[in-house]
This record gives structure tokens, sequence and C-alpha cells, in this order.
């Protein structure tokens, strides 16, 4: 067996890890702490890596160089979520160190992987340990170890592989919440998924890896799955199923409606929820919504494809303009309403990737741009944005949370430079308290909460604070254990799941609770949350 690796492996190996991870994205997703429904580590991590092998295989015979430029070029602009980010990184690294040279090495490998480590260390503001950081770092410094000992690439390639597994199964003793949870790091494991299809790829393992992209699913017309029960009012009589069907079709596919002695029953596929429930309320008492995306991957997809800004791009430049990542009609209105020029889709339940950013930019004609990421988990491909654009002063405001989103919109003043708006918006974060309610996806024990599959849960700005079978319930516990003596606003933003008029109520009974406080409620239409809070 060959003791070095030229283009044509490497490029192999690049395109077998990326087949390892897509067959192990769900069990990566399974060791996800947080119990939320959101886009996870696993499919993060796939979208990365299969953004890298779409430029590798677009390649014929290719040298180091051009092959170097393929995986780091396609990797950083498909990066999506902290994950996905990271390896892009690692990745961007490890072509630096060898894209010079004809073929690796031993000690290239050892060079590169170090490089890769260090270049992703760098790209994170607060680097943590027990992550795919920290298992990188050490299969590196275990890659400088073996090469003093053998001059074998398989042996050497063996026991960077075996260190790997090692640091992975450590996670949990430096992260407590990953030994709470009984999960090692997802990260981490992503990145020794994709080790080990690279290796297999080396040693020649007979691993089909040729269509990467031909197994995503296609677009689909309608994105959500819509499940409502209803106990029929006065309004409802059979000569009504076929009006109130004729509406469902108007919106949607896959309309069913299955009247029993006690509820109607009604199925459709849509993109507009919210108008779905609405309409069904109107026939009788809501007992049950429930909204699914149709395919995770046709969501991705389609999103991706229809993405336009909120506004057209104005001829003449401006000074300044604003990206802002949103999902929900009314969250989007919001935005739009409050001046941000493109609206990229996306959050939780979709983290948009870097090239999402870099499309919105090129949209936006403006000298100063500011992006408001609006999710922990897009902070750095934005940020991974900013540092790829080099005709325009990008400005990304950390924003966690679609709340400090909104408030650090409020508190631009037009008259400020952009480092003094910057100032005053990061300023602003600090005096807005977020809570959202969403439920769980699997059972789980966090903080000394048990959580069960279908609870839903309070969350603030760091962690899950209280659980709950009623959503409403949650919501109004959510807000006691966020306000305080100095809180003067609580925004209710409700989603896609829940009707206004429940919103309605639930906001009318915190008027009554916290009547120094004012209480306003909008329309959000995201999936997923059933509530976003803010109380500033």
């Amino acid at each position: 067996m060959a003791n070095t690796v030229n283009a044509s492996m490497l490029a192999k190996m690049i395109l077998v890890g990326a087949k390892s991870v897509e067959a192990k994205k769900e069990f990566i997703n399974e060791l996800n702490v947080f119990p939320v429904p959101d886009g996870d580590t696993g499919t993060n991590m796939c979208l990365t890596i299969i953004s890298a092998a779409d430029e590798v295989r677009k390649l014929e015979n290719p040298k180091m160089a051009d092959l170097c430029k393929a995986i780091s070029s396609g990797s950083l602009r498909g990066a999506r979520g902290n994950s996905g980010v990271i390896l892009s990184q690692l990745l961007r690294g490890f072509t630096k160190a060898v894209k010079g040279l004809e073929e690796i090495d031993i000690d290239a490998f050892v060079q590169a992987f170090d490089k890769a480590q260090k270049t992703a260390y760098k790209a994170v503001m607060k680097p943590k340990e027990g992550t795919i950081l920290t298992v990188a770092r050490e299969m590196a410094e275990k890659a400088a170890e073996i090469a003093l000992k053998v001059s074998d690439l398989e042996e050497f390639f063996s026991g960077v592989l075996e260190e790997g597994r090692a640091s992975l199964s450590r996670t949990p003793d430096l992260l407590p919440v990953l030994k709470e949870a009984g999960v090692v790091d997802s990260g981490g494991q992503g990145l020794i998924e994709m080790m080990q299809g690279a290796f297999d790829a080396f040693l020649g393992k007979e691993v089909e890896y040729e269509p990467v992209e031909e197994k995503r699913e296609p677009e689909v017309k309608y994105l959500y799955s819509c499940e409502i029960v209803i106990i029929p009012g006065d309004l409802y009589d059979e000569s009504r199923e076929g009006e109130l069907k004729d509406f469902f079709r108007n919106i949607g596919d896959s309309v069913v409606i299955k009247p029993t002695d006690e509820a109607i029953k009604i199925h459709l596929n849509t993109n507009d929820p919210g108008l779905a429930i609405e309409e069904a309320i109107k026939y009788g008492t809501l007992v049950k919504a429930h909204v699914e995306t149709v395919s995770e991957s046709a969501l991705i997809k389609t999103i991706k494809d229809k993405k336009k800004p909120s506004k057209k791009r104005p001829v003449e430049l401006k000074e300044t303009g604003f990206i802002a990542v949103s999902i929900g009609e009314g969250l989007n209105g919001i935005f739009s309403e409050l001046g941000v020029d493109y609206v990229v889709t996306g959050g939780q339940t979709m983290n948009p990737s870097t090239d999402d950013f870099m499309q919105a930019i090129d949209e936006v004609n403006a000298k100063h741009i500011f992006i408001l990421p609006n999710n922990k988990n897009i902070v750095l491909a934005a940020n991974q944005a900013r540092d790829l654009t080099k005709d325009k002063d990008i400005i990304v405001i950390p924003t966690k949370t679609i709340p400090q989103g909104i408030s650090a919109l409020i508190n631009f003043i037009p008259d400020l430079s952009p480092e003094e708006n910057e100032e005053a918006m990061l300023e602003a974060l600090s005096l807005v308290k977020t809570g959202q309610v969403t439920y769980s996806v699997r059972d789980t024990s966090i903080d000394g909460i048990d959580i069960h599959e279908g609870d839903f849960m309070g969350i603030d700005d760091s962690k899950i604070r209280n659980v709950g079978d009623d959503p409403e319930a949650v919501a109004k516990e959510l807000v006691s254990l966020i306000t305080d003596e100095e809180s003067a606003l609580i925004s209710v933003y409700f989603g896609a799941d829940t009707d206004e008029t429940t919103a309605e109520a639930l906001v009318s009974e915190l008027s009554e609770i916290y009547s120094d406080c004012d209480v306003e409620c909008h329309n959000g239409g995201q999936p997923v949350y059933r509530y976003l809070i803010s109380v500033e």
C-alpha cells in the first residue's frame, strides 16, 4: 500500500468521508443534548461536507492545488451551523497546508492536521473543550507522536483514528451536560465518521461514493404537513364540509377531512399552516394542531431555491443595509417593517449556510451591511460570510434570538456612524430577555429536569427552565421566571401551531398578572415554536 496520498486519492477520501457522514447523519443528530426539533449537528455537518464533495466531483484528474481550492471553497460556502462552520475551518486549514504538494506523506499529514485544528480554534471566539475542537486537537497531537514511531501510512491513520475515538469518549468528562444526557459530543462524532470514511477510502474498501447529491429529495410544493382536530360548532354541518375542503385545496394538497361522532379530523399539506388553523377554528373548537415539515431535506432545498429579498434591490448605493434571519410570515413582515432589506429564511429548524449569507450580501446594495443571525447556531456562518466578503463593510450583530434581533433594529439610529450603531445595538441585546416554548423530540434529562418526548419546554436565553403538557401553562410559567421588577414590556409572538384566539387569551391573562407592564400580542407564524416571548 502506498505511503503517500496523491490528489486522486485525497479526492476519493473526501467523497467517501462525505458519504460516511451522510449515512450516519441521524445517529449524529440523536446525540444533540437539547431535545428541540432543529437542524441538528448531523444534518449541518452532512450538508457542509456534501457541499465540498459537490465541488470535488466537478474536477477531472485534478491537481492538488485545484482540489484543495474546491474542498475549501465548497465547505466554506456550504457551511451550516456551528459544527458545519468548524468542519469547514478544519478543511480550510488542512488544505492550506497541503495545496503546494504533489503527494502527502506522513510528515505532511502531521503538519496539515495541526494547521487544521489551529485554524478551527481561531475561528471560534470562545472555544469550548469537550467538543469537535477537542477531538480535532487531540488527533493532531497524537499524529505528531505516532509519526516519530511509524513509517507506514495505514498504521499512522489507524493510530490517529483510534485516538480520535478515545478523545470522543472523553468529551462527557469535559462537558457535564453531555454526561448528564449520557451522550458524547455530536460534532466530534461527525468528525470521526468523516475520518473513518476517508480511512476506508484509503484502504481501498468498496464504498459507493459517487452519487452523494443524487439521493437528495426533490423539491416539494408544500412544506408543512398539518394535522388539525376540532369539535364542530353551530356553523358546521355536512353541507359545509365541501366548502371547507375547497378552501384547504386552494392553499395546499393531500386534503383529508374525517368527521367522527365527536370531532372532525383534518389533514393537509400547505405552506401556510397558520391560515389553515385559522380557517378550521371558524367551524368549531380547536382540540389539536400539529405541524411538521413534509421532509427536512426537501424543506432545505425548497427554501434555498425560493429565497428572495424582502425588497427589490435599490438602484442607487445606500449607506446602510440590513440582513436578518427569520422564518414565519408574521416575523418576516416585522423585520421588513423595521427596515430589513433581505430576510434569509431559516432559524432553529433550518440553519442557513455561509453561501446563503453571501447571496444576501450580494443583493443588498449598501456600503455597510448589518447582519442579524437571530440564532446562536447561525452566528458563525454569518461571521464566515463577513470574512469572505471583500467589497462591503459587513457588521455581524451576534443576536441569538428573534427578540434580540428586533431590539437591535429598534435601537439603530441613522445619524450615528456604523461603529456607534454597532455599540448601541450590542448594548440593546443585554436589555432583552427571550423565552421560547417548543416541544421535545426525545426523552432526556437536563439540569435535573426529566423531559419526555412530546413535552412542552420553556427555554430562556441559556437553558430549559420548565416543562409541562400544556403550551400556554408553560408559557405563563416561563414569563414568571424571566420577568422582574424592572420589566416594562412583554411581547408574545405566537407560531403557526397556535391559533390567535388561544394566544390572545394567554396575553389577556399576562396583562392582568403583570399590570405594570405593557403586554403585546403578535402573529409570528413561526413553525416549531408555539411562542416566542420577549421581556424588556
